[in-house]
């Protein structure tokens, strides 16, 4: 039988050493198996993996929220920062603008957020650039010369990383999207009265789910608005870890003067065209008092779209809020300015949000608004009406 066996295996390397294109179909059949397998075990792993994997790859990365970040960019941001710390990839987070609402400002204090500013893109700290919150690189000099290596957002937009992109303008916050990177990867939420030590395996500290969970509910209004079944889910995850005090301080600081009468004004000067509103609230100081503004007026009875618009440095901004199927705010906004030389706005069916630019007079003594006010009031109606 033995025999049999060998004259079988000789004979059949007589056929192939008599068949050299024989030997390279096998051979190349052999590489194309084994690339098959490795694609295969690529394509099998999570988002979550994929990312860790990525981060593993680099010896240092600069995490970049977009300009005046809120709580979603910068849950996002230290989540990213745990992410490359537990693969021994050094990290930084930066920023640029300023850190201005209430409750942004709560965010990094209470949660001890160390942030880097920047004005120059001389000043990332590293060459791999990770943008989260956002999909291309904007509020700096130099933004426009930058490749990030990485994006994780839920906006809409064109822009994307290199070498890693994942936006996904169905979710309500981009924290749920970093809460599934950390249960992709099997870690474990440590409860707030527990120490890291008594968790074993791969882990997601409390400060961190903290951060997330409350980057979800910023972003969807406490799971009112916009909320996906995904964000509902990475909220349940993160929950054994979130330290409720701390949370608690964060989403309940002490609101502003200016914040109150910014409000104040939206809803004594508000204009109303059947269920839709408009309210201009003048010159503030602070234009994070314009979306809190926005988010009061939606709530008034018999308002099922709102737009605020508010004016800082010559620039208007402008915040809508939607709770109307037929008012997709984002579009609406984005309708509204599309022709003026100088503005951009956008957004998501229930929030969206934009500004104009000022012009110089001739004489240079002077910014005013790219459209008057009351052109500009009439536009936000007509998109909102679906007329332009």
């Amino acid at each position: 039988m033995a025999q049999v066996g060998t004259r079988a295996i000789q004979s059949g390397w007589d056929v192939v050493s008599a068949n050299p294109r024989l030997v390279v179909a096998v051979a190349g059949g052999a590489l194309a198996l084994v690339a098959a397998l490795a694609l295969y075990r690529r394509l099998r792993r999570t988002p979550g993996e994929r990312f860790r994997a990525l981060l593993a790859g680099r010896e240092s990365i600069s995490v970049l929220l977009h300009p005046n970040p809120d709580g979603d960019a910068m849950a996002a941001g230290i989540a990213v920062a745990e992410l490359a710390e537990s693969v021994d990839t050094e990290v930084v987070v930066q920023y640029t603008g300023q850190v201005r609402r209430q409750e942004n400002r709560a965010f990094r204090t209470v949660l001890d957020v160390e942030l880097d500013r920047i004005d120059h893109v001389s000043d990332l700290a590293a060459e791999a650039v990770v943008l989260v919150d956002h999909n291309a690189p904007r509020g700096f000099a130099g933004a426009d010369g930058v490749l990030p290596f990485a994006v994780v957002d839920h906006h809409p937009g064109e822009g994307g990383g290199d070498a890693y992109t994942d936006v996904r303008t169905d979710y309500g916050a981009t924290a749920s999207i970093l809460a599934e990177y950390f249960r992709d990867t099997g870690a474990t939420p440590i409860p707030p009265d527990a120490h890291e030590t008594e968790v074993t395996g791969a882990t997601l500290s409390t400060r961190t789910a903290t951060g997330l969970l409350y980057g979800i509910i910023s972003d969807t209004n406490r799971l009112t608005r916009g909320a996906s079944a995904a964000d509902f889910a990475a909220a349940a995850y993160l929950q054994p870890g979130v330290d409720e005090d701390n949370l608690e301080r964060i989403a309940d600081p002490a609101v502003s003067t200016e914040a109150l009468d910014v409000k104040a004004r939206a809803i004594a000067g508000r204009e109303v065209r059947g269920s839709f509103a408009v309210s201009d609230v003048g010159r503030v100081s602070n234009v994070d008092a314009i979306p809190q503004a926005a988010d009061e007026l939606v709530g008034l009875e018999g308002v099922t779209a709102v737009v605020v618009l508010g004016e800082r440095d010559g620039t208007i901004h402008l915040s809508g809020r939607s709770r109307d199927d037929r008012v997709h705010m984002g579009r609406a906004l984005e309708a509204a300015v599309s022709d003026v030389d100088d503005a951009s706005a956008g957004g998501h069916a229930r929030m969206g949000g934009g500004q104009l630019g000022p012009q110089v007079t001739a004489d240079g003594s002077e910014e005013v608004p790219v459209i008057g006010r009351e052109e500009l009031i009439d536009r936000l109606f007509d998109a909102m009406d679906g007329e332009r």
